[in-house]
């Protein structure tokens, strides 16, 4: 039931012909309560999206009844009248549901420019939640796929309480507080303070460390409400271990599901000076086209990580770094180490080890190579 799994919360997924395809294309996930209390995180891309514009803002009061979502046009630079779509979707849910428009989030994905129509996505609205039930969640998660090829959904289950989630995404995914549209239900009693405090936590560890491909969305948003239906008022760091369980379970589903992809990559840096440095030096060679490439024609080409190495201003001895690859240290000292031979990246999991020798924080980013596949997924996507 993923996004319905967790006491007190109904969804359900419709078609409304945003898709040329027909396939469902509006959601929605509703809030029964008793408690609302709600926290969000947004793009940090500067070009942001009207539904992002309006849930920035919404979300300020700390709480949220329920998000409508559609996939099929992101709503992104379509001007006024774009504005007054997400404005008017947020009405319609709030009009149903007896709420305030503020109570109501709302998200949008697909491609930007795109002016959806908005009969047809408010008929949508009010098909979805007319349709509303515990049983809606997978329904819901499919509405919300665009070039996704499965639904993502997620479940924990702690000491007594739950915390479900389901994603989309499988392109531009990068860093920006959130890197995709995610939305996450638990039934614990928690306060705004505590659900804002666990979600930020969960995505900086989790979504905030996938960067698929260096590209930021206009209009990524990870929505956490909690209900209270279970009546279980959990201690703060069980909850944050449970949201953040839920976040790289879907985060890795999301990688997984990357738009082409033949391999999954762990990129860990060790010895590192600070965490930040740790994570500039992964995220470097994450972002290394000719690394992807690397691994995608199955050559442990060591040399490409340390030249993404050298590119960042992390604290390390440019002679003294060690490099693994799927634990075979081909690099020591900066210089040749095992045989590379003794590397077999035929499977779709792949570790880097990347030693800084110069403290003891770690930190890992997880990425994927880059294929044919996904140069034509993403060449021939607007059509």
């Amino acid at each position: 039931m993923s996004v319905t799994a967790a006491q007190g919360f109904t969804a359900q997924g419709v078609p409304a012909g945003l898709k040329s395809t027909g396939a469902p294309d509006v959601a929605v996930v509703v809030n029964q309560g008793p408690a609302k209390a709600a926290a969000a995180v947004f793009t940090s891309n500067r070009c942001k999206a009207n539904p992002v514009l309006w849930s920035e803002k919404a979300i300020q009061t700390g709480s949220a009844v329920a998000v409508a979502i559609n996939s099929g046009g992101a709503n992104c630079y379509t001007g006024a009248e774009g504005f007054a779509t997400t404005h008017r979707t947020a009405e319609t849910v709030a009009e149903l549901l007896g709420i305030g428009a503020i109570d109501v989030q709302v998200c949008s994905t697909g491609l930007i420019g795109l002016l959806n129509d908005r009969e047809a996505l408010l008929s949508g609205v009010r098909a979805a939640v007319e349709g509303q039930s515990r049983d809606g969640g997978h329904t819901a998660a499919t509405a919300i796929m665009t070039t996704d090829s499965v639904a993502k959904e997620a479940v924990v289950t702690a000491d007594g309480f739950t915390v479900g989630g389901m994603a989309k995404g499988a392109g531009m995914l990068a860093p920006a507080l959130a890197t995709m549209l995610v939305v996450i239900t638990t039934d614990a009693d928690v306060d705004s303070a505590t659900v804002d405090a666990a979600l930020r936590s969960a995505t900086a560890q989790t979504f905030d460390r996938l960067d698929s491909d260096g590209c930021q969305s206009t209009n990524d948003t990870v929505l956490l409400m909690a209900s209270a239906a279970s009546g279980t008022r959990p201690d703060p760091a069980a909850f944050t271990d449970a949201v953040t369980a839920v976040c790289r379970d879907l985060a890795m589903q999301l990688l997984a599901d990357a738009e082409g992809a033949d391999h999954e990559i762990a990129i860990e840096v060790v010895n590192a000076a600070t965490v930040e440095d740790a994570l500039e030096v992964g995220r470097s060679v994450a972002r290394s086209n000719l690394f992807k490439c690397a691994i995608y024609g199955k050559d442990p080409n060591w040399g490409r990580i340390l030249a993404s190495v050298g590119t960042t201003q992390a604290a390390f001895d440019p002679a003294d770094l060690d490099v693994a690859l799927n634990g075979v240290w081909v690099c020591r000292n900066s210089g040749p180490g095992e045989s590379p031979d003794a590397i077999d990246l035929e499977d779709r999991a792949v570790s880097v080890t990347i030693d800084l020798k110069s403290g003891d924080q770690s930190g890992t980013i997880w990425t994927n190579d880059l294929t044919q596949a996904y140069v034509h997924e993403n060449s021939a996507y607007s059509s």
